[in-house]
């Protein structure tokens, strides 16, 4: 884990290899039927999602294996059961190679510190409520159920977890 550099996205790097890299740490819930936007996304996607926070990457001899973007002032839809006060994260994705190797929790509290640091409170995302997986690795990192949504880019109900920050 030494080896791997964690940065922000610049514009030299490449939408296209973020784009393969979600595509590919999101295949296995594609594979089970969930369609997760990440599992399919185009670089256009990749790109504009970026736009709405900060990109972080993980890098390990100049190879993106991680990812995720975050935001201190979350915009969300009518009814989205979401506070004022809250940030959130997505695309954190990591190479399925590199599981298992704490780099998904690295990402994690990098997000939470970011999203800490740009003044929320409150971090605040969503997943789909048939990722069981995901939902307890959340939970054991102290997220909560408050409450579900429905996107119209997924194929399935989320759950949508919330954790209050440290001030």
């Amino acid at each position: 884990m030494e080896s791997i550099i964690m940065r922000r996205f610049a514009g030299s790097d490449s939408a296209e290899e973020l784009t393969t890299l979600l595509h590919r740490a999101y295949a296995d819930h594609a594979a089970a039927g969930l369609v997760f936007f990440a599992s399919y996304q185009s670089p256009e996607d990749t790109l504009s999602r970026l736009d709405r926070g900060e990109c972080w990457i993980a890098l390990e001899q100049e190879t993106i294996i991680g990812s995720v973007t975050v935001t201190g002032a979350y915009g969300t839809p009518p009814g989205y059961p979401s506070s004022a006060d809250a940030g959130s994260f997505w695309q954190l994705a990591v190479d399925p190679a590199r599981r298992g190797t704490g780099l998904g929790h690295r990402l994690l509290t990098l997000a939470e510190t970011r999203i800490a640091a740009l003044g929320a409170s409150r971090v605040v995302i969503d997943t789909s409520s048939q990722a069981t997986d995901l939902l307890a690795w959340y939970s054991r990192r102290g997220y909560a159920s408050i409450g579900t949504w429905r996107w119209d880019v997924t194929n399935y109900d989320s759950v949508v977890l919330a954790k209050n920050l440290a001030v």
